[in-house]
């Protein structure tokens, strides 16, 4: 089972008007990073599971509804009285999407410390917002550190929210040291600019010193111009973006994760030694199959990932990862 941790929100998306953009009749569309990603996954057929807490308002109960729906176990999700998080969206640049966020004293906030995961977890993802926002911060913190040490899988992606961010400085700090702890770190390229600061043109240097203080992977995203992954060993793949025609960008980011991490999981490599294995052939087949999932949710409004049947999942099974000698798990 993989187990996604953090916010589940309400997306607030202008639809098309003769007024001024800003004067645009506002849709609410179910979001939120984390929520995405485990919709993705239980649409891709993983066994997931959601940890958050979610809002007992109308747009709590659409959220647990859609999720449940979906097939994504809610037993880790706590329910409180406080609103649901709202994000509005403005469109930007190439279709991406530009967030405000009214995040006080929202329910995923408050999410409590669940105690360790459940015996078969074998993979934990986290970011966005609920790595910002306290006391919810802390408490996936400490999740993450525990389930490190545990053995199991950690995936991070940061899915930066600047405008969030009061402090930039402490808050790369913060993410310099959940690195040793992260297994995966999968992050735009944008992101990679504004987490280092220094190179803030080129995320390459980032990434490959990244790769050397904890995670096996990094794997970078760039939107139409595709995605490349840089590994602990010094290996760089990149693969092409896939063509669609994009309706907008929500989700996309989100998308990618859940895939790569199905990806991983059908193919058994759901750990640090697997992942380091990985030939280039076996990254391509992974980023390939990430980026075609990202061009169906790119390709119809909102966060709607692709089902399984929509992306020829029964190519997976052709390259298999070899495991180095006693490492490693089978295939679920």
């Amino acid at each position: 089972m993989i187990v996604v941790g953090g916010e589940a929100l309400v997306d607030l998306v202008p639809q098309e008007s003769g007024t001024h953009p800003a004067l645009a009749a506002l849709t609410p569309r179910l979001g939120g990073g984390p929520y995405n990603v485990a919709i993705a996954l239980a649409r891709l057929d993983s066994e997931v599971s959601f940890l958050s807490r979610v809002s007992q308002d109308p747009f709590g109960e659409a959220l647990l509804e859609r999720m449940v729906s979906a097939g994504v176990d809610s037993s880790l999700v706590q329910r409180g009285p406080e609103p649901t998080t709202l994000a509005v969206v403005a469109p930007g640049p190439g279709g991406s999407a530009c967030y405000t966020f009214h995040v006080e004293g929202t329910a995923d906030r408050l999410v409590t410390d669940p105690g360790p995961l459940p015996p078969q977890t074998r993979a934990l993802s986290l970011g966005t917002l609920s790595l910002v926002l306290e006391p919810g911060a802390g408490t996936y913190e400490r999740v993450l550190h525990r389930e490190s040490e545990r053995g199991v899988f950690v995936a991070l992606d940061p899915n930066v929210r600047s405008a969030l961010i009061a402090d930039p400085v402490a808050y790369r700090q913060r993410f310099e040291r959940w690195l040793p702890h992260v297994d995966l770190l999968k992050l735009s390229t944008e992101d990679a600019c504004w987490l280092d600061g220094d190179h803030q043109d080129d995320p390459l240097p980032a990434a490959r010193r990244w790769a050397t203080t904890g995670p096996a992977a990094v794997v970078l995203t760039s939107g139409e111009d595709g995605m490349s992954v840089i590994t602990r060993r010094g290996m760089q793949v990149d693969v092409p973006g896939e063509h669609s025609t994009v309706v907008d960008t929500i989700g996309a980011g989100d998308t990618v994760q859940a895939a790569l991490l199905h990806w991983l999981e059908r193919n058994g490599a759901l750990s640090a030694a697997a992942v380091d294995g990985l030939s280039e052939h076996q990254w391509k087949a992974a980023l390939d199959f990430a980026a075609r999932a990202a061009a169906v949710t790119c390709s119809r409004a909102g966060a709607e990932p692709p089902r399984s049947t929509e992306i020829g999942l029964t190519e997976l099974t052709e390259t298999r990862v070899a495991y180095p000698c006693g490492t490693g798990t089978s295939a679920s």
